[in-house]
C-alpha cells in the first residue's frame, strides 16, 4: 500500500526531523526543571499520577504546583512520541531502508525512555535511573540529528571529507564526549538536586566527581583542539569547518557554565541551562560527524509511484535513456 502513496516533500521531511531534535532535547530540559524544583514525585505513581487518577488531584502532603510541574513534563511524552512516529512514517514513505532504520531506532528508544521514566518514579528517583533517563535522551538527540542529515542525502557508501586518521580522531572525541556525559550524571547524582527531598544521593565525594568530570572536559577539549588544527592543515570542506566551529563554541560555553555552577553553589536555573548545553553539544557533535562525509544526492527513484507501480522518477529516467518503462 505504501508504494501507492507519494513521497512527502523534502521540506516536510526535514521539518519533522528537526522537530524530533527539538522535542528530544526539550524533554531532557523540562525533566531537569522537574528535578531542580523538587517535583520528581509530584505524581508518585506511573502511568497514573495518583492511584485512580491519571491527572493531579488534591493530595495531602503533595503540593499542587509540584504535581503539575511533574504532570506537565509527562504531557510532553506523547508529543515526543508523535513526532518520532511521524519520522518513521515519513521514512517508510521514502522507501529507504537507512531512513527506516534510523527512525525506527528513535521511535523504539522513545518508547523505552517512557518506560525508564516510569521505573524512575516507581523506584523513588534512584540516582542511576535518573542518570540513565538523561543518557538515553542524549542518544535519541544524536539519532534525530543523523535523521535530519539522512533525509537530505542519498544512500551511497560514505565519502569522507576527512582522512582516515582524522576519522579516528573524530571517533575518539565522540567516545570521550560519551564518557564526559556519564561523568556529568555522577556529579548530578551526588549533588543537591535529587528531584525530591527524601531521595538518597549517590554516596561519593563531590569534589572528586567534579575533578573527574572536569578532567574529561579537558581531554575532550584537547581532542577538539587537535581536530581543529588537523582540519585546517588538510583543507577540510567548508561545511566541516563551520560545524567544527559551532561545536567548539558550544563546548566552551558549556564548560564556562559548569564552572559558574560550581562556583555559585549549583543554582537551579544554571542546572537546567547546563542540561540544555549538553544537548546542544550533542547536536553539534552529531552534526560535525554527519557533515564530515556525504552519501550523494537523495535518490530520484524514491519519489512518488502511481498505481501502475512504476515511479515517476524512474519513468522519467527511462525516457531519457530511451528504455521501456513497463515492469
Amino acid at each position: 500500500m505504501l508504494v501507492r502513496l507519494p513521497t512527502p516533500p523534502r521540506s516536510l521531511r526535514r521539518t519533522v526531523a528537526l522537530a524530533a531534535v527539538v522535542t528530544q532535547a526539550g524533554i531532557a530540559v523540562t525533566g531537569s526543571v522537574v528535578r531542580v524544583t523538587g517535583s520528581g514525585l509530584g505524581c508518585p505513581t506511573w502511568p497514573r499520577c495518583f492511584p485512580g487518577s491519571l491527572t493531579p488531584v488534591p493530595h495531602e502532603g503533595v503540593d499542587t504546583i509540584t504535581q503539575w510541574v511533574e504532570f506537565g513534563n509527562r504531557l510532553l511524552t506523547p508529543l515526543v512520541g508523535v513526532v518520532a512516529v511521524a519520522c518513521l512514517a515519513l521514512a517508510l514513505l521514502a522507501r529507504r531502508r537507512r531512513l527506516v532504520a534510523l527512525a525506527a531506532a528513535m521511535t523504539i528508544g522513545t518508547a523505552l525512555q517512557a518506560v525508564v521514566g516510569g521505573i524512575t518514579v516507581l523506584t523513588g528517583l534512584v540516582w542511576w535511573t535518573v542518570a540513565l533517563h538523561f543518557l538515553i535522551s542524549m542518544v535519541l538527540v544524536w539519532l534525530a540529528v543523523l535523521l535530519v542529515a539522512a533525509f537530505g542525502e542519498g544512500d551511497a557508501a560514505p565519502r569522507w571529507h576527512v582522512t582516515t586518521p582524522l576519522r579516528a580522531l573524530l571517533a575518539t572525541a565522540t567516545a570521550v564526549l560519551a564518557a564526559l556525559l556519564v561523568a556529568g550524571t555522577l556529579v548530578t547524582a551526588a549533588g543537591p538536586h535529587a528531584g525530591d527531598a527524601a531521595t538518597p544521593r549517590l554516596d561519593a565525594d563531590i569534589p572528586t566527581l567534579v575533578a573527574l568530570h572536569s578532567g574529561m572536559l579537558v581531554a575532550y577539549l584537547g581532542l577538539l583542539a587537535g581536530l581543529g588544527f588537523a582540519l585546517r592543515a588538510v583543507g577540510a570542506a567548508g561545511v566541516t569547518r563551520r560545524r567544527y566551529g559551532l561545536l567548539l563554541a558550544a563546548v566552551l560555553a558549556q564548560g564556562s557554565l559548569g564552572a559558574a555552577q560550581y562556583a555559585t553553589g549549583v543554582p537551579e536555573l544554571l542546572v537546567s541551562l547546563h542540561v540544555l548545553g549538553a544537548a546542544l553539544v550533542v547536536v553539534a557533535m552529531a552534526s560535525l560527524w554527519a557533515g564530515s562525509r556525504d552519501r550523494g544526492p537523495v535518490p530520484a527513484v524514491t519519489e512518488a509511484q502511481p498505481p501502475g507501480g512504476v515511479s515517476v522518477a524512474r519513468t522519467a529516467e527511462a525516457n531519457r535513456n530511451g528504455a521501456p518503462t513497463s515492469a
